[in-house]
């Protein structure tokens, strides 16, 4: 089976070639790293052993950020490495972990090959594998070399799990080259464990993103912001975070209609998803007839009185949501399973998102319980735009609402905190310097509340 699997991935590779090229040529995508990509990796130093930690893009590499300050702290003797897979991941984890991290590369192709070239470059004495980044030959390879490899953050959604279903036995073998996994839920554990992973290597710790966002942000960067753009009690700021096609065209829309019926100066920033999208945006924005400005070009006088400021810059998103005063977290109109809320509702700014949350399903249902999010009911484009402008103005007519929404979310999110500490505990059995007793992984639940 693993023959068949690396086999079609070189076909899958062979047919999408003309793709890979396209876009990166006219986005830059897939170029950065390609050689890390093949396994040509720096080595490391062989002095200290090393914690090889997989990201796959930005929201994993943010989740990421409690966990590695703990490794630090708590095993000093050893060097951290860090992969991710797409050039968002890379620069953001460049940018977070740059004095954490020994170094940070490009995960390899998943043929053997390139996955041993890189095991020899790094040489790790354990992997550490963020949500569901399952690659077959690499989690063989590394079983074959004894190095432990552990799931932590674990995630496994009802989609991604039915089609790893059609697969199960295959999957099965794949599994259990996993030291333990450590899951976000009871359900995400229960997924894994139908798909043949050990039960007795399963727990539930809980989600490291409430603990992700809690850490402190960049205060250069939000006070930069702020009085680059005039933000402000006087001039309330909506923050569109990580959007998709097409909700900078429903967002832009919405705004137009609430600066219609909201007598004091309002603004709006817009930060998509994906870089590559930057361009796109600029145009839709140009378009709309706005006052607007690109936090990007250098800092100019003018830009006090943009209406519309686009967020394209890498890493500074978390700086700016304190300066919101209503957040809509995009990823949840355009169907793609939406992004993380948890993020602004640590630091108190009310928020709005979609009907598409399946990424983010129970914390969201947790969210809708305790009434601490507005989350708009599933409709065509022109509802939809219609559902946004009235959430928009009931929130920006009501402080008192805006207030009960921060109080509640944080809340949540404090009683849900923990998962790093319940990881690292976890962890301790493969990363000790001396080999100690493994922890009852089954004894500490950590479901959300």
């Amino acid at each position: 089976m693993y023959f068949i699997y690396s086999f079609l991935l070189c076909v899958g590779f062979l047919v999408l070639l003309p793709r890979f090229l396209f876009d990166a040529i006219r986005h830059g995508k897939y170029v950065a790293g390609f050689r890390e990509r093949l396994g040509t990796v720096a080595p490391l130093p062989k002095n200290k052993p090393v914690v090889w930690l997989h990201c796959v893009s930005v929201g994993e590499t943010q989740a990421a950020r409690p966990l590695v300050r703990a490794l630090k702290t708590r095993f000093p003797e050893h060097q951290i490495a860090v992969s991710t897979i797409t050039l968002t991941g890379q620069n953001l984890a460049r940018s977070v972990f740059s004095g954490e991290a020994a170094q940070v590369f490009y995960f390899p192709f998943d043929w053997r090959w390139t996955v041993r070239r890189t095991l020899k470059a790094i040489n790790p004495s354990v992997v550490l594998v963020m949500e569901t980044e399952l690659w077959p030959n690499f989690l063989r390879e590394c079983d074959e070399q004894q190095i432990p490899v552990a799931l932590v953050n674990g995630r496994l959604s009802e989609q991604s799990f039915r089609r790893y279903k059609i697969i199960k036995s295959f999957m099965t073998r794949v599994l259990s080259s996993l030291k333990f996994a450590a899951m976000q839920t009871e359900a995400d554990a229960k997924r894994l464990c139908e798909l043949g992973m050990d039960s007795d290597k399963t727990t539930v710790l809980g989600s490291l993103k409430f603990d992700a966002g809690t850490m402190p942000s960049n205060e250069t960067v939000t006070s930069e912001s702020r009085t680059r753009f005039a933000l402000g009690d006087e001039s309330p700021l909506i923050l569109a975070a990580s959007t998709h096609t097409p909700e900078e065209k429903i967002v832009l829309e919405s705004f137009k209609q609430v600066t219609a019926q909201w007598p004091a100066k309002l603004k709006l920033m817009i930060a998509p998803r994906h870089p590559e999208r930057f361009p796109e945006v600029a145009n839709l924005i140009e378009a709309s007839g706005f006052r607007w400005a690109r936090k990007s070009n250098p800092a100019s006088p003018t830009e006090a009185a943009a209406e519309v400021i686009l967020l394209d810059t890498i890493g500074e998103l978390t700086s700016v949501f304190s300066l919101a005063t209503i957040v809509f977290v995009g990823g949840s109109i355009a169907p793609t399973g939406g992004h993380n809320v948890l993020e602004p509702a640590s630091v108190g700014a009310p928020v709005i998102t979609g009907p598409h949350t399946h990424n983010f399903q129970l914390i969201i249902e947790a969210f809708v319980k305790a009434d601490a999010i507005v989350q708009l009911p599933e409709n065509n484009e022109t509802e939809m735009t219609a559902n946004l402008t009235g959430a928009m103005l009931a929130l920006l007519n009501d402080p008192d609402r805006r207030l009960q929404l921060k109080e509640r979310a944080r809340s949540l999110v404090n009683a849900n905190r923990g998962a790093t500490e319940r990881t690292m505990n976890s962890l301790n059995s493969i990363l000790a310097p001396h080999p100690v007793e493994p922890p009852d992984l089954l004894a500490s639940r950590a479901p959300i509340a």
